[in-house]
């Protein structure tokens, strides 16, 4: 069910998050859709509140080795605020490489199309590391 994680290197060639990430390396940073009240109790938040530091009770923002962007709070808009701060964020935190889950695409239920576009400023920042076709 769950795949190797890749190598920094492949991870930077390639410039996709794979489709599981089951561990880290010491700087980086599991970035995971989350809801305001952070409560993590299923997908990719789950993962990040039971292997990579995510605190219940805390939605957003750095916490462990993982970083929460609300996606259950309304529609697509509403998440673009969050998105830009993390953007921000990973601009300023470059020693740390941020792994971009389908953040809103799971539980959440948003589509690849109505997210990815909320990253588009993400692509020229270095430590930013997005999935397939974002």
């Amino acid at each position: 069910m769950y795949y190797q994680r890749l190598s920094d290197k492949e991870i930077m060639e390639k410039r996709t998050t794979p489709e599981f990430i089951t561990e880290l390396q010491p700087n980086e940073i599991f970035v995971f859709g989350s809801n305001l009240k952070g409560m993590h109790g299923g997908g990719a938040a789950y993962i990040a509140y039971r292997k990579f530091g995510a605190i219940m009770g805390q939605g957003v923002g750095l916490q462990g080795q993982s970083y929460g962007i609300p996606t259950m709070q309304g529609g697509v808009e509403t998440i673009r605020p969050y998105v830009d701060e993390f953007i921000l964020f990973a601009k300023e935190h470059p020693d740390l490489m941020f792994l971009v889950t389908r953040i809103g695409c799971g539980i959440a239920g948003f589509t690849d199309e109505e997210i990815s576009p909320l990253f588009e400023n993400a692509h020229d920042v270095e430590n930013i590391v997005l999935p397939p076709n974002w």
